[in-house]
């Protein structure tokens, strides 16, 4: 019975950690004109990140840019092609919902529904089986071999002025605050069963 009460309590505090675990994985994009390909004569530059989470299905961007040399028309990300190669888009078109157009800095952070035909261009999800699920599958899966690439374009570079192909940095290093609930979970979970083994050694 010692035994199985101590199992159960370990079981339990293991598949807290699990969860928590399974967070997105994030992707550093650093933009410039060089990226571009051809390249681009231009001095913006940009940088942000990407969370891809399969786990909520959302999909977020976080991006400051600065030093266009025109105003901004669309973003978006691109998939799937091996650097420095171009290649479709593969998320709304004709760009990012909410990112501001016309301006040559700004600031752009969005959570996107994966699980959603209106965050996937349209032929993107026709070209992966006709689905979000298989649009979302295919860009995270060509994300994490490098082969997504986030573009910024402008009036004076209509095909793209900067842009980065997603470098993978891990799972995101900040937790949610549900993620620090489980995480509190589990120590209590393992606490109580070194106080319960301790409580038996002195029965």
């Amino acid at each position: 019975m010692k035994r199985l009460v101590l199992s159960l309590h370990l079981a339990a505090a293991m598949l807290v950690f699990a969860s928590v675990s399974q967070a997105a994985t994030r992707y550093v994009v650093v933009l410039s004109g060089a990226n571009e390909n051809p390249p681009t004569a231009s001095s913006g530059t940009g940088s942000g990140f990407v969370d891809i989470d399969t786990t909520t299905r959302q999909l977020q961007i976080n991006l400051v840019f600065s030093g266009l040399t025109s105003g901004t028309t669309a973003a978006h990300i691109h998939c799937c092609i091996a650097p420095p190669g171009n290649t479709g888009v593969a998320t709304t078109t004709p760009t990012f919902p909410g990112f501001p157009p016309g301006v040559t800095s700004g600031a752009y952070n969005q959570i996107l529904d994966m699980t959603q035909a209106s965050s996937w261009n349209a032929s993107f999800i026709i070209g992966q089986g006709g689905t979000p699920a298989g649009a979302e599958a295919a860009l995270a899966a060509g994300a994490a071999a490098g082969q997504a690439y986030l573009n910024t374009h402008t009036t004076t570079f209509p095909s793209g002025e900067i842009r980065a192909f997603l470098i993978q940095q891990g799972p995101s290093s900040i937790p949610t605050l549900s993620e620090w609930a489980l995480v509190a979970l589990g120590v209590l979970l393992v606490l109580s069963a070194f106080v319960y083994l301790r409580k038996q050694a002195r029965a």
